[in-house]
């Protein structure tokens, strides 16, 4: 089978690859096997001044690396070219840090010495998403390969000349052709390499369905997995918040990357006392987003990903106002009148907001995976963290009130992996990222997300 890319602003063909060969896949996973045998070996001085490396590469290639993140799944070049940005912080952060997060733990016991060591696993196969293309894969490899392991990387079809280029930037920054390989290979091969004795763990980004068939497989091989998956993050007001300033920040948290993020704000879950208030401000600032050809410098909201989820996201529109949901703005593809002529084909899609959302309909029930938000009207706190939790998911939320201690108290009522106060929800290496319920298990980033893939060894001496 081949691995097909197209580019979701003009409908046209970018590439299409082949899948590798059984044969290809067994070599890959050779090399990635004696690699890691010998990268394991290297100290933290080493693997440091490789990742410092991959940090320049990336900064030297950020408007390569941007376009072609733009042209294949359509994020708009400035957000894409602040992705390549991230990935090279991440690259620094591991490769300052990781030695003091690996470093042996000294424990009082009864042996005359007893301490703690982190030691590599081996390799870590990931399976990525195409939403944040560069940026999920780093934010994996980066911890990885500083704590001696090594990454194989099964990417979104879609991307794949994303993950052409992340190799790339690998050998670049002169690691050895092992430590990190890009698996051209679909869905159907990723079970065989899962329980490959040689493959130590997984980790995967994506949908729930995806992360049960890969946990699956990884329980069955008694192999670690992390998953990070969906999110339907509440965005909470209450009645003393700074409703402009929470306003202005819903539009960027909700319809940045097209609505297309797993920790998009997608609940606006609104006190009663300051709805209407809200509603109007809201409305304003998503009407000032610039929707367009996404290598324009001005364009905030490029098109959706393909044309099944548009047409995904039409439905879920359409069946919530047909229960009684209330429509703001939007709710339309966008006509190709009204876009620049190098988008006429593409996959375009009124930034939405619904009001009057409730129980029932697809916007409050369901993750929406594009730029719709569901405004949900509470009469109080307590049924606002009673809305904020009702809900499958648990990845992030927000929350806007300017009482910090009753902000800090809500924190702990709302089950989710991340409590954002004032802010909106984003990842950030020196924190640790993941989710509760179905939004997945285990941890990623920070000093967490390092010791995720390493064996925690006790050393007993008497």
């Amino acid at each position: 089978m081949s691995l097909i890319s197209i580019n979701p602003t003009t409908n046209e063909k970018i590439s299409e690859i082949s899948e590798l060969s059984a044969e290809h896949i067994q070599a890959k996973l050779t090399i990635a096997d004696a690699t890691y045998q010998m990268w394991r070996e290297t100290n933290f001085t080493e693997r440091a001044t490789k990742m410092k490396r991959l940090a320049e590469v990336l900064r030297t290639n950020t408007q390569k690396y941007g376009k072609i993140m733009t042209r294949e799944m359509g994020k708009p070049l400035t957000a894409a070219r602040a992705e390549v940005e991230k990935c090279a912080w991440v690259c620094e952060y591991y490769a300052e840090n990781a030695e003091k997060f690996l470093s042996p733990e000294s424990t009082e016991s009864d042996a005359s010495e007893s301490f703690v060591r982190f030691d590599p696993i081996g390799p870590v196969l990931a399976v990525m998403p195409w939403n944040f293309p560069f940026w999920q894969v780093y934010r994996f490899a980066a911890p990885a390969v500083m704590a001696g392991n090594v990454g194989l990387l099964k990417h979104a079809s879609n991307v794949q000349g994303c993950a052409t280029m992340i190799e790339e930037s690998f050998a670049l920054a002169g690691f050895a052709e092992g430590i990190f390989q890009n698996l051209a290979i679909g869905s159907s091969a990723v079970e065989s390499i899962i329980r490959d004795p040689r493959v130590a763990a997984v980790t995967l980004t994506g949908s729930e369905y995806a992360g049960r068939k890969v946990a699956e497989v990884a329980g069955d091989e008694i192999k670690k997995v992390v998953l990070e998956l969906g999110g339907s993050d509440p965005f909470i007001v209450l009645a003393d918040a700074d409703v402009a300033r929470a306003a202005e920040t819903a539009a960027t948290a909700r319809f940045q990357n097209c609505g297309q993020s797993c920790i998009a704000a997608k609940r606006f879950i609104v006190v009663e006392s300051v709805a209407t208030q809200f509603i109007a401000l809201f409305k304003i600032a998503t009407e000032k987003l610039i929707v367009g050809d996404p290598m324009d410098e001005e364009t905030k909201i490029g098109p959706m990903v393909n044309e099944k989820s548009l047409i995904e996201i039409y439905e879920q529109i359409q069946v919530s106002l047909k229960k009684g949901a209330r429509l703001i703005l939007g709710g339309q593809k966008i006509n190709a009148e009204n876009l620049p002529s190098s988008c006429h084909n593409g996959f375009f899609f009124a930034p939405t907001i619904l009001a009057d959302v409730k129980p029932g309909m697809p916007a409050y029930d369901q993750e929406t995976f594009g730029p719709v938000a569901a405004i949900i009207t509470v009469h109080d706190e307590a049924e606002a963290i009673r809305v904020a939790n009702d809900t499958p998911f648990g990845l992030g939320s927000s929350l806007w009130t300017n009482d910090r201690e009753k902000a800090k108290k809500i924190a702990s009522q709302i089950k989710a992996g991340s409590v954002f106060i004032n802010g909106l929800v984003k990842s950030d290496p020196r924190l640790p990222f993941g989710g509760t319920k179905k939004s997945g298990i285990g941890r990623e980033l920070s000093g967490y997300g390092i010791r995720e893939f390493v064996n925690i060894k006790t050393v007993w001496i008497q």
